[in-house]
């Protein structure tokens, strides 16, 4: 009998547990205790590796507080491309350092200094895209 395997979805599926339990500040194992599952198998569900049944999904959301559908917005069928450009910026979105970029970024209580940070953001950027 032939194992199934999982696919794009269920791997984009395992990105958007993974971006939501790190926006959350919940580890693994904490994701994985009040599932009732090891840290292993989150692991498997955010890499995609081990597909997700409709109730650990409901539970997930419930425990990420978001809804379900929160999941599935904007996924693509398997035979949908996208630019390596989109790529990169997903996987970028996605890492633990970008979101807590972007969540101290915006503890920044001040809007003036908030545009100047950015403003310093761009010129370090744009000094290392001039060198390449």
């Amino acid at each position: 009998m032939k194992q199934r395997s999982a696919g794009k979805p269920d791997i984009e599926l395992g990105k958007r547990i993974r971006l939501r339990r790190v926006e959350q500040k919940i580890s693994q194992a904490e994701l994985g205790d009040k599932l009732g599952v090891s840290f292993q198998q989150v692991q498997k569900y955010e890499g995609g590796a081990n597909r997700v049944s409709a109730s650990r999904l409901s539970a997930m959301a419930e425990i990420l507080g978001v809804p379900i559908s929160y999941f599935f917005g904007d996924l693509r069928s398997e035979d949908t491309e996208i630019s390596p450009e989109d790529k990169q910026w997903r996987e970028h979105l996605q890492r633990p350092e970008t979101i807590e970029f972007i969540r101290l970024y915006y503890a920044i209580p001040d809007l003036k200094i908030r545009r100047q940070f950015l403003e310093m953001a761009k010129t370090v950027a744009e000094s290392f895209q001039e060198k390449v």
